[in-house]
Formats: structure tokens, C-alpha cells, sequence
């Protein structure tokens, strides 16, 4: 058995489940789990948001040790479903390293929702949150409406590797002004509550429930780290649309 084989397959696997929102303690048990699967005798690693470090040993105490850095994070519970469910089934299908490496590679080259659905799941999200918040259906065609826009900023920010943080700005710099705009035009009535609908789909919701998740399970760096990328998220997102709004209030007067 190739140590080194096994160990790169692993963390491959541990890396698609960090990569699309999956929790730490998730990562290694994914690991853990695909080592002993194809036979290791020692496994470890150590997960952070932003890498992983992992380590194992054969029956010959001879240890073998890697360190991936993870730079692309995104959210698609799809593929953590897919792989944590293909880690757990290694021994009942019978998988060599090899046929569970394609597999794994079948799992991160799988087509996501097109860009049609994800618009309007954006938009849905944002007039839901309307109504919820208390928006009239003038403001819910609005939310509506900025909502596919902010999708088609997102989209077009991540396929030119723009900063996550200036996205969310310009994402609520958007909401801001759409929102003020469609009022001043009659198409909705109410800018706070257009507002907070369409910003909810920006909101780290993953990023607080994962930092959480981490902390009470005693993976103080990451849950730190989750928190903290939470935090500055929802400052970009103040910060995009209070400078709007400053802006709107200094040279219009008013809403």
C-alpha cells in the first residue's frame, strides 16, 4: 500500500469538503475516515479555513506529511454531501484509492445550479425577507429586482478573483442605491426594508454557523478565524451602503 498515494487522495477529499463551506471537525473525520478505509495505521490532521496539515504513518513507523493551502472558498453543500457519503461507503463498494480519487474528481467538476436558477434564488431570497421584515408587495417587486442585479455583481466579481470583501461592499453599495432609486421612481415605498431584504443574501449566515460550530467543538482557531472573516463580511457590507447612503443624504437631502 502507497502511503503517500492515500495520503494525497485524502486530503483532496478533506480539501473539496473545506473548499465549498463544510465545517473543520468535518474535514478530518472526512480524512481520518478515507485513511482507515484503505488500511493506514495512523492518521492526523489539523484543519484551518485557510489549509490543512495532515500526517500518516504505516505499520513500519514510516511517516508521511502534507500541507495544502486552501485559497478558493465557496458554498455548495452538493458536493460536501456527495463527498462525505462516498468517504463513508469506501469499504461497502469496494474502492481502490485510485477509483475513489476519480470519483472525487467526477464530485468537484460537477455543474452547479445555471445561472438563471441562481438568480432567481437570490431574488426569492431577497423579496422573502421583504414581506418578512414587513415590506408591502411595491417593495418586494423592488427587492426582487436587486436582487437578480447583486447575483450578476457576485458572479462577474468571483469570475475576476476580486477580493470577497469589496464584492459584499459593492453588493450593498448596489442594494443601496437600487433601493433608493426604485422608491424615488414609485416602484417601492420603503428604502430600510428594500434594504435589509436584498442584503440578507450577502450576510455570512455558513461563516457564523460554522465559527460556532468550531468554537463549542474545541477548534478555537478556526471558529476565531470563521468569526473574524463573519465580522469584516459585515462591516463590507455597512460600509457599502452607509457610504451610499452619506453620499444620497449630502447631495439629494433626504430619502
Amino acid at each position: 500500500m502507497d502511503i503517500n498515494r492515500v495520503l494525497h487522495v485524502a486530503t483532496f477529499a478533506g480539501q473539496i469538503v473545506l473548499e465549498n463551506g463544510g465545517e473543520t471537525y468535518r474535514v478530518e473525520e472526512t480524512i481520518w475516515r478515507t485513511c482507515e478505509a484503505f488500511g493506514v495505521s495512523f492518521a492526523d490532521s489539523f484543519v484551518t479555513p485557510t489549509g490543512i496539515i495532515a500526517t500518516v504513518s504505516n505499520k513500519h513507523n514510516h511517516t508521511t506529511s502534507i500541507v495544502k493551502r486552501i485559497k478558493n472558498r465557496t458554498v455548495d453543500l452538493e458536493k460536501i454531501s456527495r463527498v462525505n457519503s462516498l468517504s463513508r461507503n469506501i469499504k461497502t463498494q469496494n474502492l481502490t484509492v485510485d477509483e475513489f480519487y476519480d470519483e472525487l474528481l467526477k464530485i468537484e467538476h460537477c455543474p452547479r445550479y445555471n445561472n438563471l436558477l441562481t438568480m432567481l434564488a437570490y431574488a426569492a431570497i431577497a423579496a422573502s425577507f421583504t414581506i418578512l421584515f414587513g415590506g408591502n408587495i411595491k417593495d418586494t417587486i423592488a427587492a426582487f429586482i436587486i436582487g437578480i442585479i447583486i447575483k450578476i455583481i457576485s458572479k462577474f466579481g468571483n469570475e475576476l478573483n476580486i477580493n470577497t470583501f469589496f464584492i459584499n461592499s459593492l453588493g450593498g453599495a448596489v442594494a443601496e442605491i437600487m433601493a433608493l432609486l426604485l422608491v424615488n421612481l414609485g416602484i417601492g415605498t420603503s428604502v430600510d426594508k428594500i434594504v435589509i431584504g436584498t442584503i440578507m443574501s450577502l450576510v455570512p449566515g455558513l461563516a457564523i454557523t460554522n465559527a460556532i460550530r468550531d468554537t463549542i467543538s474545541g477548534d478555537l482557531v478556526s471558529g476565531l478565524t470563521r468569526a473574524a472573516e463573519a465580522f469584516l463580511i459585515a462591516i463590507s457590507i455597512a460600509v457599502g451602503t452607509g457610504a451610499v447612503l452619506s453620499l444620497w443624504l449630502q447631495h439629494f437631502g433626504g430619502i
